[in-house]
């Protein structure tokens, strides 16, 4: 498949800068060989999320982007930017369809406005919207083993948690429950009242502790993965590791209630964050075992991985 021209994936890059200011922070660190194929797919996940998101008819919505990956994976990508890009980007990296059917999973059950009774639940839907995001990228980084993609499955699942603990009040205001609603009953929250009148209590503020607990100890478990990726990758993530893990510093300060506000990082903050990761430029890893197993709900991430697209 031809690339397309370079307008297209500077189009791409402007569609990344505007719509995530952290990652596109530490996507500076990325070596030049990537910042194309990068700012192709995340200008695709932008897109069809708002897609879906900004849409009247979900359904619909979701039904023509279903089409479009069609389009994609086929060579017969639509006139948009971001599916030029990516497909000649899926074409040319042999990135597999599961991550991306992932992602549309995930928005199909947002459309469906699943709730999740246990952390479970929690990480599974998380699995879809970012842990694939994870595989898709460090394939693009040229890393295809199973271990490496675990690693990188820890990484975006953590991510997800954190977002979602820092959006429980915003999320709520749009009728969405993220949070395990176990984790809320056993604070005698009930969760269909904090949806229709999100105000912040010492029981969320639990719950909001623990999904970052639970996200700190994925933060750990994905820090010996990054060592194994291209060394001129490595900065790049670990940046991202850890200005995402630095949100839920923030989230802590303020005593855990992202239910009145939304956590946010100063400039001065992500880069120090970005300091922190040049040592890993020389391979630095630290944490659990590497060989740690992958999660349970990620599994499915890793079919037909060795098959090209």
């Amino acid at each position: 498949m031809r690339r397309p021209p370079q307008e297209v994936f500077d189009a791409c890059r402007d569609i990344l800068a505007a719509g995530s200011k952290s990652f596109s922070a530490a996507g500076r660190l990325l070596p030049a060989r990537l910042r194309d194929p990068v700012a192709a797919f995340y200008a695709f996940c932008r897109v069809s999320d708002d897609l879906v998101d900004d849409s009247d008819d979900p359904a619909a919505a979701l039904a023509a982007l279903e089409a479009r990956v069609g389009g994609i994976f086929g060579g017969a990508p639509g006139d948009h930017v971001a599916d030029r890009a990516l497909a000649w980007v899926v074409h040319d990296h042999r990135v597999p369809r599961a991550p991306i059917d992932a992602l549309l999973d995930g928005y199909r059950w947002d459309v469906e406005g699943r709730r999740f009774e246990d952390l479970s639940g929690v990480v599974a839907y998380s699995a879809r919207v970012a842990a694939s995001v994870g595989v898709v990228m460090t394939i693009l980084m040229g890393r295809r083993e199973p271990a490496v993609l675990h690693r990188a499955a820890d990484l975006g699942v953590a991510m997800q948690l954190t977002n979602i603990a820092r959006d429980v009040g915003e999320d709520a205001r749009a009728g969405r429950l993220y949070l395990p609603m176990a984790w809320l009953r056993a604070e005698g929250i009930d969760p269909e009242g904090l949806v229709a009148a999100p105000r912040f209590s010492p029981g969320v503020g639990v719950a909001v502790c623990r999904l970052l607990d639970h996200a700190g100890r994925l933060y750990r478990r994905a820090e010996p993965g990054i060592a194994q990726l291209p060394a001129d990758c490595r900065p790049a993530i670990a940046a991202a590791r850890f200005i995402y893990a630095d949100i839920g510093r923030v989230i802590r300060a303020r005593g855990y209630d992202s239910v009145s506000g939304r956590a946010v990082t100063s400039g001065t903050d992500k880069l120090r964050r970005l300091a922190r990761a040049a040592p890993y430029a020389l391979g630095r890893g630290a944490g659990t075992p590497y060989d740690a197993p992958p999660l349970d709900e990620i599994r499915f991430l890793l079919e037909g991985l060795d098959e090209p697209a």
